[in-house]
């Protein structure tokens, strides 16, 4: 069963739309005027915006929040990034992605982040997995003599899941080529203890520091430089969340260069034993920079533990220069599949298992 979503049904009182198995789905418009489907499963709940940026706003699974921590407590109708800055997960591109740089004129993290979806659409099946539910869009981004592609993002999970299967297609509708980026912005809660379990070796050659210091006090400014040379010098350090002088204020961002299994999917985790562990998994064929973002200031704290990408994260220009910028011919078209979400214990150690047979 497919239901096309209209922006009539969202209305200032929450409302039920649909039951489907454990599913729940109900439909809300918050103050600001975005609207927002609440999904409620067997294990927790999320938020997803339909028609902004096709989102997923706050998860909670176990009873536990694991969506980044921010001073945003609901999402505004707005193109401006910083200003609606708080969601799980965000998708960025296509025609540019990352912090621009002097030489570059896109805005932040490109025009999906907060893009106005015309088409909306929930699907309900069931396969030898159980029911399931699809949250989907089409965006169709035509701009005349520049570029023309379609972008569709599904984000499926079971009535019993707690993982996102996030599906991405990007089609150019030109006959000529199209030059791409992606990112998916997956912003964890950090997990103070926790350690980060990645199929990726631990060594400066794999795992490089952009040592990027924002104008602050001095003695701030020392402090991050100083965490910063630690870091590069012994990549390791920063596996664990807390670890004696960690300074994430205000951010650092890591590329990671990640090894795959037989399938190319590299994997991630923040782990802390006795309750469970975020995870993500990635294709490195399509997505070969794992870019990590890590913000624990007074306000926000935020373990993007992997940014699965296609390039670094300083804008257009930057990825150029460096020969990250993709290509699809006229007519092409692209897919893949990031899992993201939070998994037990028992999982964790499975998924574990999995890098350590991918390193060795």
């Amino acid at each position: 069963m497919k239901i096309q979503l209209k922006k009539e049904i969202f209305g200032n009182k929450e409302t039920q739309l649909l039951t489907h198995g454990e599913f729940c789905v109900s439909a809300f418009r918050y103050d600001s005027g975005v609207e927002a489907l609440r999904v409620k499963n067997k294990k927790g709940h999320f938020i997803f915006l339909p028609f902004q940026g096709q989102q997923l706003w706050h998860v909670n699974f176990g009873g536990r929040e694991i969506s980044m921590v921010t001073t945003v407590k609901e999402p505004i109708p707005t193109q401006n990034l910083l200003d609606t800055y708080g969601c799980f997960m965000m998708h960025c591109g296509v025609s540019a992605f990352g912090a621009p740089q002097a030489d570059d004129n896109h805005p932040q993290h490109g025009e999906l982040p907060n893009i106005s979806y015309q088409n909306a659409y929930i699907i309900c099946d069931e396969d030898e997995k159980g029911k399931y539910i699809i949250l989907g869009g089409i965006l169709d981004n035509n701009i005349a003599f520049t570029r023309h592609y379609q972008f569709v993002p599904e984000c499926k999970i079971y009535e019993d899941g707690t993982v996102f299967q996030i599906h991405i297609t990007i089609e150019n509708k030109r006959k000529s080529p199209m030059e791409y980026m992606y990112l998916c912005h997956i912003n964890f809660a950090p997990m103070e203890g926790a350690k980060l379990i990645y199929s990726a070796k631990r060594d400066k050659e794999h795992i490089k520091v952009h040592k990027i210091v924002p104008a602050m006090t001095k003695e701030k400014e020392e402090k991050l430089k100083a965490f910063m040379d630690r870091v590069q010098e012994n990549p390791a350090i920063h596996d664990t969340i807390g670890v004696e002088g960690e300074c994430y204020d205000p951010e650092i961002v890591y590329a990671v260069k990640y090894e795959g299994d037989e399938k190319n999917r590299a994997y991630t985790l923040q782990h802390k034993q006795g309750q469970g562990a975020c995870y993500v998994s990635h294709p490195i064929d399509a997505l070969p920079v794992g870019v990590r973002w890590l913000s624990r200031t007074l306000d926000e704290d935020a373990c993007g533990m992997v940014l699965p990408a296609t390039a670094e994260h300083l804008g257009y220009s930057d990825a150029k220069r460096k020969g990250y910028v993709k290509s699809l011919a006229g007519g092409e078209k692209l897919s893949f599949m990031i899992e993201a979400g939070y998994v037990t214990d028992e999982h964790a150690k499975e998924i574990s298992d999995k890098i350590d047979k991918i390193l060795k």
